[in-house]
Protein backbone atom coordinates (compact mmCIF):
# COMPACT_ATOMS: atom_id res chain seq x y z
CA UNK A 1 0.00 0.00 0.00
CA UNK A 2 1.52 3.60 -0.63
CA UNK A 3 0.70 5.88 1.94
CA UNK A 4 0.56 9.55 2.59
CA UNK A 5 2.47 11.13 5.95
CA UNK A 6 0.41 13.82 7.17
CA UNK A 7 2.43 16.66 9.71
CA UNK A 8 1.44 19.39 11.74
CA UNK A 9 4.00 20.92 14.03
CA UNK A 10 3.86 23.31 17.16
CA UNK A 11 6.72 25.67 17.98
CA UNK A 12 8.05 27.01 20.68
CA UNK A 13 9.56 30.38 20.49
CA UNK A 14 11.08 32.01 23.94
CA UNK A 15 10.63 35.58 23.09
CA UNK A 16 13.47 37.98 24.18
CA UNK A 17 12.56 40.02 27.35
CA UNK A 18 14.50 40.84 30.18
CA UNK A 19 11.62 39.77 31.92
CA UNK A 20 9.08 37.46 32.28
CA UNK A 21 5.65 36.96 30.88
CA UNK A 22 3.87 37.98 33.82
CA UNK A 23 6.60 38.83 36.46
CA UNK A 24 9.67 41.49 36.97
CA UNK A 25 11.67 37.94 37.63
CA UNK A 26 14.77 38.05 34.79
CA UNK A 27 14.58 35.48 32.08
CA UNK A 28 18.84 35.27 31.82
CA UNK A 29 19.84 32.20 31.06
CA UNK A 30 22.39 30.07 33.38
CA UNK A 31 21.34 31.19 36.61
CA UNK A 32 22.16 28.72 39.29
CA UNK A 33 18.29 26.94 40.03
CA UNK A 34 15.31 28.44 41.53
CA UNK A 35 17.38 31.81 41.62
CA UNK A 36 15.26 33.63 39.09
CA UNK A 37 11.81 32.65 40.66
CA UNK A 38 10.20 35.26 42.45
CA UNK A 39 6.51 34.70 44.16
CA UNK A 40 4.69 35.45 40.89
CA UNK A 41 6.42 32.10 39.36
CA UNK A 42 6.44 30.22 42.56
CA UNK A 43 2.51 30.55 42.70
CA UNK A 44 1.90 31.91 46.03
CA UNK A 45 -1.48 32.81 47.08
CA UNK A 46 -2.44 36.19 46.48
CA UNK A 47 0.03 37.56 43.97
CA UNK A 48 -1.14 38.65 40.69
CA UNK A 49 0.28 38.47 37.32
CA UNK A 50 1.01 41.62 35.18
CA UNK A 51 1.08 41.34 31.81
CA UNK A 52 4.66 42.49 30.02
CA UNK A 53 3.43 44.54 27.41
CA UNK A 54 6.37 43.78 25.19
CA UNK A 55 5.24 40.50 24.51
CA UNK A 56 2.40 41.33 22.84
CA UNK A 57 4.58 43.59 20.59
CA UNK A 58 6.77 40.92 19.85
CA UNK A 59 3.60 38.71 18.92
CA UNK A 60 2.10 41.35 16.61
CA UNK A 61 5.26 41.95 14.80
CA UNK A 62 5.55 38.17 14.17
CA UNK A 63 1.75 37.62 12.95
CA UNK A 64 2.12 40.73 10.73
CA UNK A 65 5.48 38.90 9.36
CA UNK A 66 3.36 35.54 8.23
CA UNK A 67 0.49 37.44 6.82
CA UNK A 68 -1.44 36.33 9.58
CA UNK A 69 -4.74 38.57 11.44
CA UNK A 70 -3.28 40.17 14.70
CA UNK A 71 -6.46 39.95 16.97
CA UNK A 72 -7.88 43.14 18.36
CA UNK A 73 -8.84 41.37 21.15
CA UNK A 74 -7.90 37.85 22.80
CA UNK A 75 -7.72 36.50 25.71
CA UNK A 76 -5.47 34.24 28.64
CA UNK A 77 -7.06 31.20 29.67
CA UNK A 78 -5.65 28.76 32.58
CA UNK A 79 -4.80 25.18 31.19
CA UNK A 80 -5.50 23.42 34.06
CA UNK A 81 -2.87 20.02 34.93
CA UNK A 82 -0.60 19.02 37.43
CA UNK A 83 2.91 18.32 36.99
CA UNK A 84 6.33 19.10 39.86
CA UNK A 85 7.50 21.84 37.69
CA UNK A 86 4.22 23.99 37.10
CA UNK A 87 3.60 25.02 41.00
CA UNK A 88 0.39 26.77 40.13
CA UNK A 89 -1.19 23.55 39.14
CA UNK A 90 -2.10 25.56 36.14
CA UNK A 91 -0.49 27.16 33.06
CA UNK A 92 -1.33 30.48 31.89
CA UNK A 93 -1.75 30.36 27.90
CA UNK A 94 -4.52 31.34 25.39
CA UNK A 95 -6.81 29.23 23.97
CA UNK A 96 -10.29 30.22 22.22
CA UNK A 97 -9.30 33.50 21.50
CA UNK A 98 -5.28 33.89 20.08
CA UNK A 99 -3.46 36.87 19.87
CA UNK A 100 -2.55 35.47 16.10
CA UNK A 101 -4.56 33.34 13.26
CA UNK A 102 -4.48 32.47 9.63
CA UNK A 103 -1.18 33.14 8.78
CA UNK A 104 0.97 31.57 6.64
CA UNK A 105 4.73 31.01 4.59
CA UNK A 106 6.50 29.26 1.63
CA UNK A 107 8.80 26.94 1.48
CA UNK A 108 10.45 25.09 -1.44
CA UNK A 109 9.39 21.16 -1.61
CA UNK A 110 11.17 18.16 -2.37
CA UNK A 111 10.79 19.03 -6.20
CA UNK A 112 12.20 22.66 -5.74
CA UNK A 113 8.59 23.96 -6.17
CA UNK A 114 7.16 26.66 -3.57
CA UNK A 115 4.95 25.07 -1.17
CA UNK A 116 2.03 27.36 1.22
CA UNK A 117 2.11 25.90 4.83
CA UNK A 118 -0.47 27.08 6.66
CA UNK A 119 -0.21 28.45 9.99
CA UNK A 120 -3.48 28.19 12.20
CA UNK A 121 -2.33 30.50 15.21
CA UNK A 122 0.64 31.83 16.96
CA UNK A 123 -0.64 32.08 20.72
CA UNK A 124 1.81 33.42 24.29
CA UNK A 125 1.72 31.45 27.28
CA UNK A 126 4.53 30.97 30.35
CA UNK A 127 6.69 28.17 30.21
CA UNK A 128 7.00 25.62 33.06
CA UNK A 129 10.11 24.70 35.50
CA UNK A 130 12.16 22.18 34.26
CA UNK A 131 12.38 18.85 35.94
CA UNK A 132 16.31 17.60 36.91
CA UNK A 133 16.72 14.02 37.19
CA UNK A 134 20.84 13.65 36.44
CA UNK A 135 23.14 13.91 39.59
CA UNK A 136 20.99 13.93 42.37
CA UNK A 137 21.02 9.73 42.62
CA UNK A 138 17.28 8.72 43.33
CA UNK A 139 15.63 11.83 43.61
CA UNK A 140 14.76 14.68 40.89
CA UNK A 141 14.78 18.28 41.48
CA UNK A 142 12.65 21.24 40.23
CA UNK A 143 14.54 24.06 39.04
CA UNK A 144 11.72 27.40 38.78
CA UNK A 145 13.79 29.35 36.69
CA UNK A 146 12.24 29.07 33.63
CA UNK A 147 8.57 28.99 35.16
CA UNK A 148 7.08 32.01 33.61
CA UNK A 149 9.50 32.65 30.63
CA UNK A 150 7.25 34.16 27.81
CA UNK A 151 6.67 31.57 24.89
CA UNK A 152 5.30 32.09 21.61
CA UNK A 153 3.33 28.61 20.36
CA UNK A 154 3.11 28.75 16.29
CA UNK A 155 0.56 26.10 15.20
CA UNK A 156 0.57 25.12 11.67
CA UNK A 157 -1.86 23.63 9.79
CA UNK A 158 -1.33 19.76 8.85
CA UNK A 159 0.31 20.73 5.40
CA UNK A 160 3.44 19.26 5.65
CA UNK A 161 3.97 16.12 3.90
CA UNK A 162 7.56 15.00 4.87
CA UNK A 163 10.58 15.13 7.58
CA UNK A 164 12.37 17.42 4.90
CA UNK A 165 9.23 19.77 4.62
CA UNK A 166 9.16 19.60 8.46
CA UNK A 167 12.59 20.86 8.56
CA UNK A 168 12.24 23.77 5.78
CA UNK A 169 9.07 25.16 7.39
CA UNK A 170 10.64 25.35 11.42
CA UNK A 171 13.85 26.34 9.35
CA UNK A 172 11.85 28.92 8.17
CA UNK A 173 10.04 30.29 11.39
CA UNK A 174 13.99 30.00 13.22
CA UNK A 175 14.83 32.77 10.69
CA UNK A 176 11.68 34.71 10.98
CA UNK A 177 11.41 34.91 14.31
CA UNK A 178 15.56 35.96 14.23
CA UNK A 179 14.96 38.93 11.85
CA UNK A 180 12.45 40.19 13.67
CA UNK A 181 14.35 40.40 16.86
CA UNK A 182 11.86 38.94 18.87
CA UNK A 183 13.83 35.25 19.81
CA UNK A 184 17.94 34.59 19.80
CA UNK A 185 16.80 30.69 18.16
CA UNK A 186 18.55 29.42 20.61
CA UNK A 187 17.92 25.12 20.26
CA UNK A 188 20.71 24.76 22.79
CA UNK A 189 19.33 26.49 25.11
CA UNK A 190 15.49 25.69 25.18
CA UNK A 191 15.01 29.20 23.33
CA UNK A 192 13.28 27.22 20.14
CA UNK A 193 11.68 23.85 20.16
CA UNK A 194 8.81 21.92 18.35
CA UNK A 195 6.20 19.30 19.23
CA UNK A 196 5.69 17.27 15.94
CA UNK A 197 2.29 15.85 15.37
CA UNK A 198 2.46 12.94 12.64
CA UNK A 199 -0.31 10.41 11.26
CA UNK A 200 -0.01 8.57 7.74
CA UNK A 201 -2.71 7.41 5.82
CA UNK A 202 -3.58 5.55 2.69
CA UNK A 203 -2.72 7.71 -0.40
CA UNK A 204 -6.02 9.13 -1.96
CA UNK A 205 -7.84 9.26 1.75
CA UNK A 206 -9.53 12.39 2.66
CA UNK A 207 -9.77 11.48 6.37
CA UNK A 208 -6.74 11.86 8.70
CA UNK A 209 -5.05 8.94 10.65
CA UNK A 210 -3.95 8.96 14.38
CA UNK A 211 -1.73 10.96 15.07
CA UNK A 212 1.19 11.04 17.60
CA UNK A 213 2.67 14.27 18.83
CA UNK A 214 6.54 13.98 19.83
CA UNK A 215 7.54 16.07 22.41
CA UNK A 216 10.64 18.57 22.72
CA UNK A 217 12.60 18.39 19.71
CA UNK A 218 15.00 20.79 19.91
CA UNK A 219 17.93 20.37 17.08
CA UNK A 220 16.47 20.43 12.73
CA UNK A 221 18.64 16.93 12.79
CA UNK A 222 16.19 15.80 15.65
CA UNK A 223 13.31 16.69 14.27
CA UNK A 224 14.01 15.58 10.68
CA UNK A 225 15.09 12.05 12.53
CA UNK A 226 12.42 11.55 15.08
CA UNK A 227 9.49 12.48 12.00
CA UNK A 228 11.29 8.93 9.87
CA UNK A 229 11.32 7.03 12.60
CA UNK A 230 7.87 7.37 13.60
CA UNK A 231 6.64 7.53 10.28
CA UNK A 232 7.93 3.81 10.12
CA UNK A 233 7.03 2.43 13.12
CA UNK A 234 2.82 3.63 12.58
CA UNK A 235 3.16 1.87 8.78
CA UNK A 236 4.72 -1.15 10.13
CA UNK A 237 2.30 -1.00 13.01
CA UNK A 238 -0.70 -0.63 10.47
CA UNK A 239 0.59 -3.03 8.03
CA UNK A 240 1.17 -5.51 10.86
CA UNK A 241 -2.65 -5.66 11.69
CA UNK A 242 -2.33 -2.98 14.58
CA UNK A 243 -3.69 0.08 15.39
CA UNK A 244 -1.89 3.60 15.94
CA UNK A 245 -2.85 5.35 19.37
CA UNK A 246 -3.06 9.19 19.93
CA UNK A 247 -0.21 9.47 22.67
CA UNK A 248 2.36 11.75 23.48
CA UNK A 249 5.57 10.01 22.54
CA UNK A 250 10.01 11.27 23.04
CA UNK A 251 12.49 11.33 20.78
CA UNK A 252 15.07 9.30 22.33
CA UNK A 253 18.69 10.74 20.38
CA UNK A 254 21.11 8.12 21.43
CA UNK A 255 18.81 5.01 20.27
CA UNK A 256 17.37 7.17 17.25
CA UNK A 257 13.34 6.18 18.08
CA UNK A 258 10.53 7.45 19.69
CA UNK A 259 9.01 5.96 22.94
CA UNK A 260 5.59 6.85 24.18
CA UNK A 261 5.27 9.26 27.24
CA UNK A 262 1.92 9.33 27.90
CA UNK A 263 -1.61 9.17 26.52
CA UNK A 264 -2.84 11.83 24.67
CA UNK A 265 -4.86 14.73 25.92
CA UNK A 266 -7.55 16.83 24.30
CA UNK A 267 -8.33 20.26 25.36
CA UNK A 268 -11.59 19.17 27.42
CA UNK A 269 -8.40 17.24 29.96
CA UNK A 270 -7.60 20.93 30.68
CA UNK A 271 -10.73 22.46 31.68
CA UNK A 272 -9.54 25.53 29.98
CA UNK A 273 -11.29 29.12 31.20
CA UNK A 274 -10.38 32.46 31.09
CA UNK A 275 -7.87 33.81 33.62
CA UNK A 276 -9.70 35.72 36.36
CA UNK A 277 -6.61 37.40 37.02
CA UNK A 278 -6.12 38.91 33.94
CA UNK A 279 -7.89 41.26 31.39
CA UNK A 280 -8.32 40.77 27.74
CA UNK A 281 -5.72 42.09 25.36
CA UNK A 282 -6.74 44.55 23.48
CA UNK A 283 -5.02 46.14 20.32
CA UNK A 284 -5.92 48.93 18.48
CA UNK A 285 -6.05 49.21 14.19
CA UNK A 286 -3.30 52.00 14.80
CA UNK A 287 -1.37 49.92 17.23
CA UNK A 288 -1.06 47.24 14.44
CA UNK A 289 -0.13 49.78 11.98
CA UNK A 290 2.78 51.40 13.96
CA UNK A 291 4.28 47.74 14.01
CA UNK A 292 3.78 46.99 10.62
CA UNK A 293 6.27 50.20 10.02
CA UNK A 294 8.71 48.74 11.93
CA UNK A 295 9.47 45.24 10.59
CA UNK A 296 12.49 44.81 9.02
CA UNK A 297 12.76 43.35 5.29
CA UNK A 298 11.72 39.62 5.58
CA UNK A 299 14.19 36.57 4.52
CA UNK A 300 12.21 36.41 1.09
CA UNK A 301 11.68 39.61 0.16
CA UNK A 302 15.57 40.36 0.97
CA UNK A 303 16.41 37.15 -1.55
CA UNK A 304 14.56 38.37 -4.27
CA UNK A 305 16.06 41.70 -4.02
CA UNK A 306 20.02 40.04 -3.83
CA UNK A 307 19.20 38.02 -7.16
CA UNK A 308 17.63 41.52 -8.82
CA UNK A 309 19.87 43.49 -7.28
CA UNK A 310 23.34 42.37 -7.06
CA UNK A 311 22.55 39.52 -9.95
CA UNK A 312 23.74 36.80 -7.21
CA UNK A 313 22.63 33.37 -8.12
CA UNK A 314 19.37 32.50 -6.64
CA UNK A 315 20.59 29.66 -4.47
CA UNK A 316 23.09 31.71 -2.94
CA UNK A 317 20.65 34.64 -2.20
CA UNK A 318 18.93 31.99 -0.12
CA UNK A 319 21.88 30.99 1.62
CA UNK A 320 23.55 34.86 2.51
CA UNK A 321 19.33 35.56 3.73
CA UNK A 322 18.87 32.51 5.79
CA UNK A 323 20.73 34.73 8.76
CA UNK A 324 20.43 38.59 9.16
CA UNK A 325 23.94 38.72 10.19
CA UNK A 326 25.28 37.06 7.31
CA UNK A 327 22.92 38.86 4.60
CA UNK A 328 24.66 42.36 6.50
CA UNK A 329 28.37 40.73 6.77
CA UNK A 330 27.78 40.49 2.42
CA UNK A 331 25.82 44.00 2.09
CA UNK A 332 28.54 45.35 4.23
CA UNK A 333 31.49 43.88 2.03
CA UNK A 334 29.99 44.43 -1.43
CA UNK A 335 29.73 48.16 -0.56
CA UNK A 336 33.39 48.32 -0.09
CA UNK A 337 34.72 46.39 -3.06
CA UNK A 338 34.78 46.59 -6.74
CA UNK A 339 35.16 42.94 -7.30
CA UNK A 340 31.82 42.14 -8.25
CA UNK A 341 28.74 40.49 -5.76
CA UNK A 342 28.73 36.92 -6.88
CA UNK A 343 32.65 37.19 -6.15
CA UNK A 344 31.34 38.45 -2.52
CA UNK A 345 28.73 36.27 -2.80
CA UNK A 346 31.17 32.96 -3.08
CA UNK A 347 33.56 33.97 -0.40
CA UNK A 348 30.75 34.53 2.24
CA UNK A 349 29.05 30.99 1.35
CA UNK A 350 32.45 29.08 0.49
CA UNK A 351 35.58 30.20 2.65
CA UNK A 352 34.25 32.52 5.24
CA UNK A 353 31.15 29.80 6.08
CA UNK A 354 33.69 27.57 6.07
CA UNK A 355 36.11 29.13 8.09
CA UNK A 356 33.38 30.21 10.90
CA UNK A 357 32.06 26.21 10.61
CA UNK A 358 35.82 25.14 11.67
CA UNK A 359 35.94 27.38 14.83
CA UNK A 360 32.45 27.00 15.58
CA UNK A 361 31.90 30.72 15.44
CA UNK A 362 29.12 32.82 14.25
CA UNK A 363 29.03 35.67 11.49
CA UNK A 364 29.14 38.56 14.42
CA UNK A 365 32.38 37.07 15.80
CA UNK A 366 34.32 36.61 12.48
CA UNK A 367 37.83 36.91 12.65
CA UNK A 368 37.64 38.98 8.92
CA UNK A 369 35.31 41.68 8.86
CA UNK A 370 33.18 42.67 5.82
CA UNK A 371 35.95 45.47 5.28
CA UNK A 372 38.57 43.04 5.11
CA UNK A 373 37.33 40.90 3.39
CA UNK A 374 36.36 43.48 0.78
CA UNK A 375 40.31 44.75 0.88
CA UNK A 376 40.92 40.91 0.08
CA UNK A 377 38.63 40.75 -2.80
CA UNK A 378 39.75 44.20 -4.82
CA UNK A 379 43.27 42.64 -4.32
CA UNK A 380 41.65 39.65 -6.63
CA UNK A 381 39.83 42.05 -8.40
CA UNK A 382 42.71 44.47 -9.70
CA UNK A 383 45.00 41.49 -10.41
CA UNK A 384 47.14 41.91 -7.64
CA UNK A 385 47.13 37.86 -6.38
CA UNK A 386 45.20 35.76 -8.03
CA UNK A 387 42.13 33.59 -6.37
CA UNK A 388 43.99 31.18 -6.16
CA UNK A 389 47.02 33.25 -3.62
CA UNK A 390 43.31 34.51 -1.88
CA UNK A 391 42.89 31.67 -0.47
CA UNK A 392 46.69 31.71 1.33
CA UNK A 393 46.18 34.86 2.20
CA UNK A 394 42.67 34.77 3.94
CA UNK A 395 44.07 32.07 6.04
CA UNK A 396 46.72 33.95 6.89
CA UNK A 397 44.24 36.82 7.72
CA UNK A 398 42.02 34.74 9.75
CA UNK A 399 44.92 33.57 11.38
CA UNK A 400 45.35 37.11 12.56
CA UNK A 401 48.34 38.17 10.16
CA UNK A 402 46.89 41.42 9.43
CA UNK A 403 45.16 42.49 6.79
CA UNK A 404 45.27 42.00 2.93
CA UNK A 405 47.69 43.90 1.89
CA UNK A 406 49.96 43.74 4.47
CA UNK A 407 49.99 40.02 4.16
CA UNK A 408 50.83 40.08 0.75
CA UNK A 409 53.59 42.27 0.93
CA UNK A 410 54.86 40.99 3.98
CA UNK A 411 54.73 37.04 2.03
CA UNK A 412 55.82 38.01 -1.12
CA UNK A 413 52.41 36.67 -2.85
CA UNK A 414 51.84 39.49 -5.14
CA UNK A 415 50.42 38.17 -8.98
CA UNK A 416 53.26 38.54 -11.81
CA UNK A 417 51.79 39.93 -14.59
CA UNK A 418 55.23 41.13 -16.37
CA UNK A 419 54.67 39.06 -19.52
CA UNK A 420 58.61 38.43 -20.29
CA UNK A 421 58.80 36.88 -16.90
CA UNK A 422 55.89 34.29 -17.28
CA UNK A 423 57.29 34.07 -21.09
CA UNK A 424 60.31 32.98 -19.39
CA UNK A 425 59.12 30.30 -17.15
CA UNK A 426 56.55 29.04 -19.96
CA UNK A 427 59.89 29.03 -22.35
CA UNK A 428 61.73 26.45 -19.58
CA UNK A 429 58.61 24.33 -19.03
CA UNK A 430 57.95 23.55 -22.39
CA UNK A 431 61.69 22.55 -22.77
CA UNK A 432 61.85 20.80 -20.54
CA UNK A 433 58.81 18.23 -21.56
CA UNK A 434 59.48 17.47 -24.96
CA UNK A 435 56.91 14.80 -24.76
CA UNK A 436 54.65 16.15 -23.56
CA UNK A 437 54.68 19.01 -26.42
CA UNK A 438 54.84 16.23 -29.07
CA UNK A 439 51.72 14.95 -27.80
CA UNK A 440 50.01 17.96 -27.08
CA UNK A 441 50.46 18.79 -30.90
CA UNK A 442 49.10 15.37 -32.08
CA UNK A 443 45.88 16.15 -30.34
CA UNK A 444 45.48 15.69 -26.93
CA UNK A 445 44.71 19.35 -26.55
CA UNK A 446 43.75 18.05 -22.54
CA UNK A 447 47.43 18.30 -21.65
CA UNK A 448 46.84 22.09 -21.36
CA UNK A 449 46.30 21.99 -17.86
CA UNK A 450 49.41 19.84 -17.12
CA UNK A 451 51.36 22.68 -18.46
CA UNK A 452 49.18 25.64 -17.01
CA UNK A 453 50.16 23.70 -13.91
CA UNK A 454 53.68 23.34 -14.65
CA UNK A 455 53.73 26.94 -15.15
CA UNK A 456 52.21 27.69 -12.02
CA UNK A 457 54.89 25.73 -10.21
CA UNK A 458 57.35 27.35 -11.57
CA UNK A 459 56.17 30.23 -10.77
CA UNK A 460 55.09 29.46 -7.01
CA UNK A 461 51.54 30.23 -8.04
CA UNK A 462 51.99 34.21 -8.83
CA UNK A 463 51.86 34.01 -12.31
CA UNK A 464 48.42 35.77 -13.71
CA UNK A 465 46.78 32.45 -15.12
CA UNK A 466 45.12 34.31 -17.75
CA UNK A 467 48.38 35.71 -19.20
CA UNK A 468 49.74 32.09 -18.51
CA UNK A 469 47.15 30.35 -20.54
CA UNK A 470 47.49 33.07 -23.24
CA UNK A 471 51.38 32.77 -23.74
CA UNK A 472 51.34 28.65 -23.63
CA UNK A 473 48.58 28.66 -26.42
CA UNK A 474 50.39 30.40 -28.43
CA UNK A 475 53.86 28.82 -27.78
CA UNK A 476 51.99 25.47 -28.34
CA UNK A 477 50.15 26.49 -31.13
CA UNK A 478 53.09 27.77 -32.49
Amino acid sequence: MSWEVVIGLEIHAQLATKSKIFSAASTAYGAEPNTQACLVDLGYPGVLPVLNKEVVHMAAMFGLAVNATVAPRSVFARKNYFYPDLPKGYQISQYELPIVEHGELFITDADGNEKRIGITRAHLEEDAGKSIHEGLDKSSGIDLNRAGTPLLEIVSEPDIRSAKEAVAYMRKIHTIVRYLGISDGNMQEGSFRCDANVSVRPQGQEAFGTRAEIKNLNSFRFVEKAINFEIERQIDLIEDGGEVVQETRLYDADKDETRSMRSKEEANDYRYFPDPDLLPVEISEAYIEAVRKELPELPDAKQQRFVAQYDVRKDDAAILTASRPVADYFEAAVAKTGAGAQLVANWVVGDLSGALNKDGLEIGDSRVSADELAGLLTRVHDNTISGKIAKQVFEAMWAGDGSADEVIEAKGLRQITDSSAIEAAVDKVIAANPGQVAEYRSGKDKLMGFFVGQVMKETRGQANPGQVNQILKAKLDG
